[in-house]
């Protein structure tokens, strides 16, 4: 820990297109790689790792269009401590304005033995060639030891020792199975301030890995021991269970600025936008309850706490979700929640009820939370008005029709007014079509930001549960459907947000005239 009235810099080194891509059903285009570093970079991350030249002719290709395209990061290319990878990133790096080659070779005895076939001197020989051929091409070079945490720590030492005494600007202490404790990693950061010789002139750097979970807490930890550059992804994403969390640990230092007293030059209300920027290239979304930026990270249900929020929002909230990127928090009313909340949902909607109405009110959507998780304002406005809104679109039959990479969608539906309604299109795969059919019946269109499905029940018994989210008219609304065919519960989730929108925009008027 530094003096309380000192703040310490801490560089974020983004691995997410590197370490993360490495992960299955993570991988990304050129393009795609190309895109989100730049998005890396408006975020205000410090090193962009862009890739492993080496590794193959895309991961080259990828690595130097970043390089020669984006600005305002240290670009980085990993390599093994082997000529042909340090020659690889060199080439890769051409035109960055401020490359990066970050070398390493494993240290543990286990890596030794097993992996390299080894020995000690065999691998500090190593490292001194990469660090010092990296240095021919570069200014900027990282060393780390591969699997750090189960290497002796008298000849972690030794080898970093050599690296410094190489070139190596950066020192990297991976914990690469995630098997530290926070402690541990604490104090091993400690050790090496205390006896690596030049620590004063380098910067140490954290890479844990999240397979018990604790990558997040280990990172942090190692900035209380000392490191100044943290190696984590966006969404947390990486080999196995993954890499430290970028948003959490941000997030972290900015919210507790007094216990760690140090900071990070991230734009923070720029970490939602990424994070779904990155949902939407890779097709794999966030868990619902994922810290900073899951659908359920600034949402209340529980009754005691909706009251307390509305009272004082510093009640259950320990950060704004503005700073992070969210337009507000949200009041989710659904069975757990109480009176009070019901309540102000029904004043923001433009209704002042008597207690005897605002009671029927809430004994019907209490009844509601039978069948659903969420009460919506559509719900709230028909336990209210009845069924003057009539009971919007609603889907009959639905079909599909393959052409080769897309696929054409028909769908049957029953608009408000109970009128038959036919509608067609094309989308890549059946889901996008269905979509794409009922956005042309019901003039409704939204971005879609997250979109999944899971069986309810075992057997016979089993349906599909569908929950969406999409962005329209400057707010994230949710839908949810359920039925034995799960393309046809996505349909009924996606009417679910069309008619939440639709009612929401003809009550307007009358809410803006009270």
């Amino acid at each position: 820990m530094t003096h309380a009235n000192s703040i310490d810099r801490i560089k974020i080194f983004d691995t997410s297109l590197r370490d993360g891509e490495q992960s299955p059903g993570f991988t990304m285009s050129a393009a795609q790689k190309l895109a989100f570093a730049h998005a890396l970079a408006e975020l205000g991350v410090d090193v962009i790792e862009a890739g492993f030249p080496n590794s193959s002719p895309a991961d080259f290709g990828a690595v130097q269009a970043i390089a020669r395209e984006v600005r305002g990061a240290s670009i980085a290319a990993l390599a093994r401590c082997h000529p042909g990878d340090i020659e690889a990133c060199a080439r890769a790096l051409d035109g960055a304005a401020a490359p990066r080659i970050h070398a390493f070779i494993s240290t543990s005895p286990l890596h030794r033995q097993h992996k390299l076939n080894m020995s000690r001197e065999q691998v500090i020989e190593h490292a001194i060639m990469g660090v010092e051929l990296a240095r021919r091409h570069v200014d900027d070079v990282e060393f780390s030891a591969e699997d750090a945490f189960r290497t002796e720590r008298e000849f972690l030492v030794e080898v970093f020792d050599a690296a410094i005494a190489a070139g190596a600007r950066t020192l990297n202490v991976p914990d690469t199975v995630g098997y530290a404790t926070p402690a541990e990693i604490r104090g091993l950061f400690e050790y090496l301030r205390a006896n690596v010789k030049g620590a004063d002139g380098v910067v140490f750097s954290a890479h844990c890995h999240n397979d018990l979970g604790l990558a997040v807490a280990n990172s942090l930890a190692a900035i209380e021991g000392g490191a100044r550059q943290v190696e984590c992804t966006i969404n947390g994403i990486g080999e196995r269970a993954g890499n430290a969390a970028l948003e959490e640990l941000v997030m972290a230092m900015k919210v507790r600025p007094g216990y760690f007293n140090a900071d990070t030059g991230i734009d923070s209300t720029r970490l939602l936008d990424t994070s779904r920027l990155l949902s939407r290239i890779t097709g794999i979304q966030v868990q619902r309850n994922k810290a900073i930026v899951g659908l359920n990270a600034f949402a209340h249900e529980s009754g005691i706490h909706q009251h307390g929020m509305l009272k004082h929002r510093d009640t259950y909230e320990i950060m704004r979700p503005q700073d992070v990127g969210w337009p507000d928090s949200q009041i989710v009313l659904g069975r757990h929640s109480g009176r009070a909340a019901v309540a102000d949902r029904l004043r923001q909607l433009g209704y002042v009820l008597e207690d005897e109405q605002l009671d029927q009110v809430i004994a019907g959507a209490k009844a509601l939370t039978q069948t659903q998780h969420i009460i919506h304002d559509s719900d709230l406005q028909r336990l209210v008005e009845g069924e003057r809104h009539g009971p919007g679109w609603r889907i009959s039959a639905l079909s599909l029709t393959d052409y080769g990479q897309r696929t054409r969608a028909h769908v049957d539906l029953s608009d408000p007014d109970g009128r038959h309604v036919l509608q067609s299109a094309e989308g890549e795969g059946p889901v996008a079509a269905v979509f794409a059919a009922l956005a042309q019946a019901t003039g409704v269109d939204f971005e879609l930001e997250s979109y999944e499905v899971h069986s309810m029940g075992i057997g016979r018994d089993a349906r599909g549960e569908a929950n969406l989210s999409g962005r329209i008219d400057g707010e994230t609304m949710t839908g949810q459907g359920t039925s034995r065919d799960v393309l046809e519960a996505s349909a009924i989730a996606w009417l679910d947000v069309a008619n939440r929108v639709l009612r929401v925009r003809k009550a307007q008027p009358r809410v803006e005239a009270a």
